[in-house]
């Protein structure tokens, strides 16, 4: 400490241990010490020796760092308890929005009928890639459901953030579009599945179907649409894979893979007649 006392000084090491064999340097730190102390500030104390600082103390504001807790506290009020349900609520909301987005959009159908395209011209799952089918599909379902989220941020999200309406009933609002959008996708079959397992009454009107009813069985609904639609996309390319097996045959060359010479004639099929483009509008007119 002398030592480094002596630097910040810039005072001769032996002047400054003739300065403090005396008491007057000891007594001078001790005084800044208790000082600072009183004071409030933190870390090493300034000291002043001879008209020299020390070093230096800093407040508290300079020195403290933020702290974060989480507490559970009794509730002063049921308001208080009131806002605590709603973060909760919320946030379990946000961790269950990417569940939401495939089950109750258009994603699950675009998904699974692009993995079937690519399972079909036969690129052993690698071309393109999960993360491009998966982006296309997200996407697609943003362009297919543009016209619901409209309707969703016009009567729910927009009067409940101007304080117009409660969250309950800005929840209610929301749903209704979202609900219009699943009833024109799920067939009554499947709807009718769900009612019977859960015992439940015919009921009267949409409106009295409950989302756990509605959800699975527009779930359902759009795997098998999605199913459909693969196996269309399917056809052409099996008759390839077909011809290009009874050539390999015919010509003796049975230990040729089939789906090596087959892979380019399907690209190239698909390239022709411009198979994005066909397959992007099947799916969304395939929504109505």
């Amino acid at each position: 400490d002398l030592e480094k006392y002596a630097t910040d000084l810039k005072l001769n090491m032996k002047k400054f241990k003739k300065f403090m064999a005396d008491g007057a340097g000891e007594e001078q730190i001790k005084r800044d010490q208790a000082l600072a102390t009183k004071v409030g500030a933190r870390g090493t104390p300034t000291s002043f020796v001879n008209g020299y600082m020390v070093r230096g103390a800093q407040p508290v504001d300079a020195q403290g760092l933020p702290k974060i807790s989480l507490q559970l506290e009794d509730a002063q009020n049921g308001g208080d308890a009131a806002v605590s349900l709603q973060i909760i609520f919320l946030l379990t909301i946000l961790s269950l929005a990417p569940s939401i987005l495939i089950m109750m959009t258009s994603f699950t159908r675009i998904v699974v009928v692009l993995s079937f395209l690519r399972q079909a011209i036969g690129t052993n799952g690698q071309m393109p890639p999960n993360q491009l089918i998966i982006g296309l599909a997200l996407f697609l379902s943003f362009f297919v459901m543009a016209p619901v989220w409209e309707r969703v941020n016009d009567n729910a999200i927009q009067p409940l953030i101007e304080d117009e309406i409660p969250y309950q009933e800005a929840l209610d609002r929301g749903m209704e579009p979202i609900r219009e959008f699943m009833m024109k996708q799920t067939r009554q079959k499947d709807m009718a599945l769900f009612m019977r397992l859960a015992r439940m009454p015919q009921p009267a009107n949409r409106s009295e179907i409950p989302n756990s009813v509605l959800i699975p069985s527009f779930i359902i609904s759009e795997l098998r649409t999605a199913f459909q639609i693969g196996f269309i996309l399917f056809i052409p390319f099996l008759v390839i894979d077909l011809v290009v097996s009874s050539i390999l045959l015919s010509m003796g060359m049975m230990m040729l893979p089939p789906i090596m010479v087959s892979l380019p004639f399907k690209i190239l099929l698909f390239v022709l007649v411009d198979g994005w483009n066909l397959v992007v509008q099947s799916l969304v007119k395939s929504f109505n």
